[in-house]
């Protein structure tokens, strides 16, 4: 019997790989909005709330582009989905460090979703082999 395991399933490398960051931009974005929630004196809302929300937002897209370009049989719209889980992968980056500006014991955590980060997209090399 083979051990083979589909690169889509949920045991693959780089869905869990999906999957963690997701976890943790969650969890990150939760602790920072602790911290952000609270009207300032001028009564207007901190911005970088909208940045967590962003992150999370993003890191929720990345499972099913995976999918997406993993079921996808002709090259030129696999291309696209891979295109746009290359950008989403930017945008989480950028949006990290746009946080970190924020007055929040939150961002001392997103130096370890950058390194996430850096795993999947070494990751996604290899799975971009495999397609």
């Amino acid at each position: 019997m083979s051990h083979y395991t589909p690169i889509n399933s949920p045991q693959s490398p780089m869905y869990q790989k999906a999957m963690d960051i997701l976890k943790l931009s969650q969890n990150i974005s939760i602790y920072l909005n602790n911290d952000l929630n609270e009207l300032k004196i001028d009564g207007s809302e901190d911005q970088y709330i909208y940045f967590s929300g962003d992150i999370v937002q993003q890191s929720i897209c990345l499972a099913p582009e995976i999918a997406n370009a993993e079921l996808e049989p002709f090259p030129d719209r696999r291309h696209k989905h891979i295109t746009s889980l290359k950008k989403l992968t930017k945008k989480i980056y950028k949006n990290s460090y746009r946080l970190e500006e924020s007055n929040s014991n939150g961002k001392d955590f997103l130096p370890l979703l950058r390194v996430e980060l850096k795993k999947f997209k070494k990751l996604q090399k290899t799975w971009l082999m495999s397609l």
